[in-house]
């Protein structure tokens, strides 16, 4: 029952048989014999069916919620029990909005180095994908922003609150600036992230509030694109502060705070669940150690 189950959070993730097929490893006339299987357990129609995958039924949807739930259960079980048996280990899989990758390796260094026996994936990606990646099980756990998107039932532990920094080549005209406010960007050149990163929006926001049009002649979904047109000259791009600072060191570039109120929180989020898995479990006391210091 577990394996149709996942064939089915496969089938509604990927929305189409042949890709579900291939991330389960699987043939698509099993996926498809195991999908009809489950149907016929459970004695409703789960997916519409056509030429193609058409969508899940009323039915199928609330049979994916469920799912998910026992799906997640039976991983739980099964990581408790191997605890018990082999002490912590397994997989853990985490994915991060860009801005807070390098909170994230303070994170997972101090995570790895307590317990060798469990393997980390990092993966950087939006706010949106994170809880996409976690409603389908492709991800444990995410660090993400806390209180600008609903989050839906997680357990949440804040890590910092994001201030933001200006980036500037040396020898520029705000190089030699203490702090900034957000009207001094008026004239700036700007490379920024992406209008689908949350951090976008929130800088966006900034902006607008300053009475600056936050328009960016170069646009990318990485801190190394951007750092790298500042670096080159006559760009400058906005960051969070460790994010900024880390770029920035050793090249010759400047970064300066900029002065701010209402300094959104970022944080680890997980599925909300009791109990989490033991290796779920030691990630959240180690952020919340994290977040102590």
């Amino acid at each position: 029952m577990i394996e149709k189950l996942e064939m089915l959070i496969a089938l509604a993730r990927e929305e189409h048989f042949g890709r579900a097929a291939e991330s389960l490893g699987i043939t698509q006339p099993s996926l498809s014999t195991g999908i009809k299987q489950l149907e016929a357990q459970l004695g409703v129609q789960l997916v519409w069916r056509g030429s193609r995958y058409l969508g899940l039924t009323p039915e199928g949807q609330r049979a994916l919620d469920w799912s998910r739930r026992i799906v997640g259960d039976a991983r739980t079980f099964r990581e408790e029990m191997r605890a018990v048996h082999a002490g912590l280990s397994g997989a853990l899989r985490l994915a991060v909005i860009p801005t807070a990758l390098t909170t994230a390796a303070h994170l997972t260094h101090g995570f790895s180095a307590d317990h060798p026996g469990v393997s980390l994936s990092v993966y950087s990606r939006s706010s949106d994908q994170i809880l996409t990646m976690i409603e389908n099980l492709e991800a444990d756990a995410g660090i993400t922003y806390l209180d600008n998107e609903p989050l839906g039932r997680m357990t949440a532990i804040p890590l910092y609150r994001e201030s933001y920094h200006l980036v500037v080549r040396r020898g520029t005209a705000l190089a030699g600036r203490a702090t900034l406010d957000w009207a001094d960007l008026a004239d700036q050149r700007l490379c920024l992230l992406t209008p689908d990163m949350q951090n976008r929006r929130i800088i966006n926001l900034m902006l607008h509030k300053a009475g600056v049009d936050p328009e960016a002649g170069v646009e990318s979904n990485s801190t190394v694109v951007l750092m790298t047109h500042v670096e080159e000259g006559g760009w400058a791009t906005v960051l969070p502060a460790q994010m900024a600072r880390f770029l920035a060191a050793g090249r010759d570039v400047v970064s300066i705070p900029i002065r701010q109120s209402n300094a959104p929180s970022v944080g680890l989020i997980a599925p909300w669940r009791e109990p989490h898995t033991p290796v779920l479990e030691a990630l959240l006391s180690a952020a919340r150690k994290q977040a102590e210091v």
